[in-house]
């Protein structure tokens, strides 16, 4: 039973691998071209098909982009010296109100381009474009550098914006529509997406502050408002908080010098709230580190307002914190499994902090039952342990 469904499988995957190939290289192009070669990109349903001439090193070659609406304009370009958008030599197809397509080069020299049609590092004597079917089409003839027949490949679709191209979204497969061809051997290659590094880095950028101000900040709210209920946890809890916000201000701080960077690398791609927010949190962090060092004694008269003033800091130090994670979320748009990972950290933190609230809500309620009793005049402070240890965050 196992071979004959594992046959049954290596039948369905062979079957779609030869499907996605007819569909490559049957498609009936309007001219009837014929192309000897033909690779479906891995995203953005786009299509490569070209013709490689060894005599005179030119490429005749149609990129064919599916599903392409009226108001979308499409690109594909060879990026001679590097990878990535900067510096891509590009075709361009954009829609015209009359229906028709207008085909053009552009040299992109930087992130802010709105497409403007430009020279490009190599002749392309034939240029055309053509939308068929919901299909946007682009024909050209290029002369391709001497000696060099493998580079790297971008392709993109974005809106237009009053008949000109505007930015093109920012999703997984827009920032991933980067990779290799060679006209020679017919292989293409993926190229990591926004150029490797620079995804790295933003991996890295999201995951130190993900863990800094949205996990380590509220755990260490929850030591400094639930642990010091208990007797045994005096002035334990008071530590085990300054340890937790230390280090969680810290490895903050590394997520917002690597989110610095990132900008600075990126001119021209602007997430301004995720940014603002990034600033405020690190004013805010550094704010309450300064507090800690001025905090007043416990029975000094301006203690009331610095335990208010720190609270209030750290609350919204945290409410910000978890606001900017899902923001960068939304940017980095990862596997939906890292968002639900995250929301089930922030739900498992509010469970135990629910849990937590109402027991040492009975604890106090019970103790100040008992100093009643005894006639004390209340030996602990509100929903704690003891006068002038309130911390927040």
């Amino acid at each position: 039973m196992g071979k004959i469904l594992h046959l049954l499988f290596l039948i369905l995957i062979s079957n779609s691998i030869i499907s996605s190939a007819q569909d490559c290289r049957s498609y009936p192009f309007t001219n009837n071209a014929v192309y000897a070669t033909c690779v479906s990109l891995p995203v953005q349903n786009s299509h490569l098909h070209w013709n490689y001439d060894s005599t005179n090193r030119t490429v005749d070659l149609a990129f064919r982009h599916t599903g392409v609406s009226t108001s979308n304009w499409v690109a594909w370009a060879l990026n001679i010296n590097g990878n990535g958008m900067v510096g891509a030599q590009a075709l361009v197809a954009l829609p015209n109100s009359n229906g028709s397509v207008r085909a053009y080069t552009s040299a992109v020299s930087g992130y802010t381009t709105t497409l403007q049609e430009s020279r490009l590092s190599f002749d392309v004597p034939v240029i055309r474009a053509e939308r068929v079917n919901g299909d946007m089409v682009i024909y050209a003839t290029l002369v391709l550098p001497s000696g060099r027949t493998s580079f790297n490949q971008v392709w993109q679709m974005g809106p237009v914006s009053n008949g000109a191209p505007s930015a093109h979204p920012m999703g997984s497969e827009n920032r991933n529509s980067v990779g290799t061809v060679d006209f020679v051997s017919g292989q293409t290659g993926a190229g990591g997406g926004v150029g490797g590094n620079v995804l790295h880095r933003r991996n890295t950028h999201g995951v130190l502050n993900a863990v800094s101000w949205g996990i380590l900040m509220p755990m260490g709210a929850m030591v400094a408002r639930y642990l010091r209920v208990f007797k045994v946890g005096h002035p334990a809890w008071f530590y085990i908080h300054v340890a937790i916000q230390a280090t969680a201000y810290g490895v903050g701080v590394a997520g917002w010098g690597t989110g610095l960077k990132l900008g600075s690398d990126s001119v021209g791609i602007k997430y301004t709230t995720h940014r603002n927010i990034g600033i405020t949190l690190f004013a805010l962090g550094t704010l309450q580190v300064f507090a800690l060092l001025l905090r007043p004694k416990p029975d000094n008269k301006y203690r009331t307002y610095w335990n208010i003033y720190h609270a209030g800091v750290g609350y919204a130090t945290i409410s910000l914190g978890i606001t900017n994670v899902f923001k960068g979320l939304d940017i980095l748009d990862p596997e939906k499994k890292w968002k639900r990972a995250y929301i089930g950290v922030l739900i498992a933190l509010a469970a135990i902090a629910v849990l937590l609230e109402a027991f040492t809500w009975l604890i106090v309620l019970k103790r100040k039952k008992e100093d009643k009793q005894q006639g004390t005049n209340g030996a602990y402070a509100s929903n704690g342990y003891g006068h002038g240890h309130s911390q927040a965050a």
